[in-house]
C-alpha cells in the first residue's frame, strides 16, 4: 500500500488495512519519514511501514519545483528496492504526491497496480499515476469520463467503527439531554477559521433550536466560549466520533471527499461549506455540487457565508432532513470496502506480470 501527504489519502487505507490481514494478506506501506501517513500506520497492528524519499507536485512556482523531482527519481529507486525484496503480489496507491515514484517503481517491477481516487476529479498525482496502473477505482460515478478502460465505479473505504456509534454514548459524552436535536460542525482535519468564526457569531441564535458539537481544529477553540451549556467544542475528537455521529441529527462541514462520503454511509445530511478556489484545485466544490445535485446534501459557498446565510441554511437542512436521509439511504456504493477489497484480490490473483 502506499499514499500521503494528507489524512485523506491515508484514512481509506486504514478501513481496509484489518480486512485484507483477516484474508490472510501480509500488508507493507510505502510512505515519507516523518508524515502523516507514518504517523497513522504506526497505529495499524502488523503493519511494516518502508519510508522512501519524495518531492511536492506543485502546480505553482516554486524554487523547489527545481530540486524535487531528483526527490522523486530517488524515491523511485527507494520504492524500486524495497518493491524488490518485498515481491508483493499487488499495489494499492490511495494518491498524494509520495505514490507517484512508489507507482511507477511497481509497474517496473511488473507488480499489479490499482489506483484510488476519492474525488471528483483527479488529483495530479493520480493523474500521472494513472499511466503505470492497471485500474483506477472512483468514489464518483461520473470520475469514470476520467479513467477511460481502466475505471471501475467503487465507493470508498469506510471504516467500519463508524457503523457501531451509539446515541446515548454520544450525548452522554457532550452533556446533552437529547431534548433538542444535534448540529455536527466540523472543519476539516486541521479546521476551518473562517468557517468557525461564521458559526460562533451564529451559536446564540442556533442553540434557541439546537444543541452544537463543533469540531473546530487544533488551536482553535476559543476559551471564551466555554461552559455554554448548549455548545461543546473539541480540537479534534478520536474514538468518539462514532457516537459523535449517531447522537447528531445534521452537520455542516468542508467537503473533502473522505468526510462526504462518511456523512453518505451513514446517512447523516450536512450543509457542506467548500474550500474556495482560492484556497484549492476546486475538489471540495466539485465533491459538494455533486452532492447537491444527487440531493444528499445543502452546499453554502464560503464567499455567500454570513451569520444570518448559516442560520438561515442550518434550519432549512434540518426541515428537509428526512428528504436528505431518504435519497442517501437510497444511493448506490455507499460504502466501497468490499468492492476495492475485490478488486485488490483480483489484482493480487493476477499476480506480478511475467
Amino acid at each position: 500500500m502506499t499514499g500521503g501527504g494528507s489524512a485523506g489519502h491515508v484514512t481509506p487505507n486504514l478501513a481496509l488495512i484489518p480486512r485484507l490481514q483477516a484474508r490472510g494478506y501480509e500488508v507493507h506501506y510505502i510512505g515519507t519519514k516523518d508524515s502523516i501517513e507514518e504517523s497513522l500506520i504506526q497505529k495499524a497492528p502488523g503493519v511494516t511501514f518502508h519510508r522512501v524519499r519524495s518531492g511536492k507536485l506543485r502546480r505553482y512556482f516554486s524554487w523547489q519545483n527545481f530540486t524535487d523531482p531528483f526527490r522523486v527519481i530517488a524515491g523511485y529507486f527507494d520504492a524500486s528496492r524495497a518493491i524488490k525484496a518485498l515481491k508483493p503480489a499487488a499495489l494499492f496507491s490511495k494518491g498524494g504526491f509520495v505514490s507517484v515514484p512508489v507507482v511507477m517503481a511497481g509497474r517496473r517491477r511488473k507488480i499489479p497496480v490499482v489506483l484510488h481516487e476519492s474525488d471528483y476529479s483527479p488529483g495530479l498525482a493520480n493523474k500521472i499515476a494513472m499511466n503505470f496502473a492497471d485500474r483506477m477505482l472512483v468514489t464518483f460515478e461520473d470520475t469514470l469520463t476520467y479513467t477511460k478502460h481502466r475505471g471501475a465505479f467503487t465507493g470508498t473505504p469506510i471504516r467500519p467503527e463508524l457503523y457501531q456509534g451509539d446515541r446515548k454514548r454520544g450525548l452522554d459524552f457532550l452533556g446533552f439531554s437529547g431534548e433538542k436535536p444535534v448540529l455536527l460542525c466540523m472543519g476539516g482535519s486541521l479546521g476551518a477559521q473562517r468557517v468557525n468564526d461564521a458559526l460562533r457569531r451564529a451559536v446564540p441564535t442556533l442553540t434557541a433550536r439546537f444543541d452544537i458539537v463543533h469540531l473546530c481544529g487544533t488551536g482553535k477553540v476559543d476559551p471564551a466560549w466555554n461552559g455554554q451549556s448548549a455548545y461543546r467544542q473539541f480540537e479534534y475528537i478520536g474514538e468518539e466520533l462514532p457516537d459523535l455521529f449517531a447522537a447528531s441529527d445534521i452537520a455542516v462541514s468542508r467537503a473533502g471527499a473522505n468526510s462526504v462520503f462518511e456523512f453518505l454511509a451513514i446517512a447523516l445530511p450536512a450543509l457542506l461549506i467548500p474550500l474556495p478556489l482560492i484556497a484549492s484545485r476546486g475538489d471540495q466544490i466539485q465533491n459538494a455540487r455533486y452532492f447537491e445535485r444527487k440531493g444528499y446534501a445543502m452546499v453554502l459557498e464560503e464567499e455567500d457565508m454570513t451569520t444570518e446565510s448559516i442560520i438561515e441554511a442550518v434550519n432549512a437542512l434540518y426541515d428537509g432532513r428526512e428528504r436528505f436521509r431518504n435519497a442517501m439511504q437510497h444511493a448506490p456504493n455507499t460504502d466501497g470496502t468490499e468492492n476495492v477489497l475485490r478488486a485488490i484480490e483480483a489484482a493480487a490473483q493476477e499476480g506480478p506480470a511475467k
